[in-house]
């Protein structure tokens, strides 16, 4: 009976008052993730081959960079998302959940940072674009 009622618990005012927002942000970044895997998916089709040269002549344009920045900066979120969520719902003790978040966060933040860094170092790099 603690629980509220089926109307609350479906509404979002079940016990916990909360759920809906990391659930809405999981979809939205698994949208996102489509669209963007999508599109590489299609250039990497279209490209006329798949040599260095032609590959890094692609990246330095800025629609494929903008692209591919936004796809790992999308794909590390929407993985840090449903990670938490993993162990928010399993790891109990306190202690442990906050460390194992905090991993969790220093491994988004520089996967995050050394994939753009990569990008970047492609698309900006000297030579023949």
């Amino acid at each position: 009976m603690g629980d509220g009622t089926e109307l609350g618990r479906v509404r979002g005012l079940g016990p916990a008052h909360e759920g809906e927002e990391g659930w809405i942000q999981q979809r939205m970044t698994a949208v996102g993730n489509l669209l963007l895997v999508g599109f590489l998916v299609v250039s990497i089709i279209i490209l006329p081959d798949m040599n260095y040269d032609t590959v890094t002549s692609w990246l330095k344009q800025p629609l494929p960079a903008v692209a591919l920045a936004l796809l790992v900066a999308n794909v590390f979120w929407h993985a840090r998302l449903g990670i938490s969520e993993l162990i928010g719902d399993y790891v109990h003790d306190e202690g442990n959940k906050f460390a194992t978040l905090l991993l969790l966060n220093f491994a988004w933040a520089g996967g995050t940072a050394f994939g753009l860094y990569c990008i970047a170092k492609v698309a900006f790099s000297a030579g023949a674009a």
